[in-house]
């Protein structure tokens, strides 16, 4: 749904916080206070898809000094090390969530009338990866998929 925030408890978040600079680390990397930042703003926003110029915006209210080419920059890194995935909605920008290593990706419902992204969990596609692994000797990995159609408050709006 949504608009709803994934709400992480305080000992999750720093969970999640010490694996994402365990990866920096192994690649002699640190968490300075302008990725700290970033990262504070991706975990507050989890449910919100946000462009780079959305995130600017909430790490500019935390660190007003930060630039935006500093904030593209700790995205770029962040998507290199598997801490987010870039999206792309076909709106015309990326959109940034953070990365969920234990399960495959999610998918996403886009409404085309007002916009809406909603979070789809339902993992349909198992069989077919089976079927692609026995045919194929293909493992998959991860796969995304995108249904774009009409929110029910648009379809409302459609009648």
């Amino acid at each position: 749904m949504p608009g709803v925030g994934i709400l992480l408890t305080e000992e999750e978040r720093k969970y999640r916080i010490s694996v994402i600079e365990d990866r920096l680390k192994e690649k002699d990397l640190k968490l300075t206070p302008q990725r700290r930042v970033v990262l504070d703003v991706l975990l507050d926003n989890q449910s919100k898809h946000l462009s780079a110029e959305e995130v600017f915006e909430f790490v500019r209210k935390k660190f007003p000094d930060i630039g935006l080419a500093t904030v593209y920059r700790t995205l770029q890194l962040f998507d290199d090390f598997g801490v987010i995935k870039k999206l792309d909605f076909n709106d015309g920008c990326y959109r940034y969530e953070l990365s969920e290593d234990q399960r495959h990706q999610h998918h996403h419902l886009i409404c085309i009338k007002c916009g809406k992204i909603y979070e789809f969990d339902d993992d349909l596609l198992e069989d077919l990866e089976k079927r692609i692994y026995k045919n194929n000797s293909f493992k998959v990995i991860d796969h995304a998929v995108k249904f774009f159609g009409y929110c029910k408050d648009c379809l409302k709006d459609l009648t």
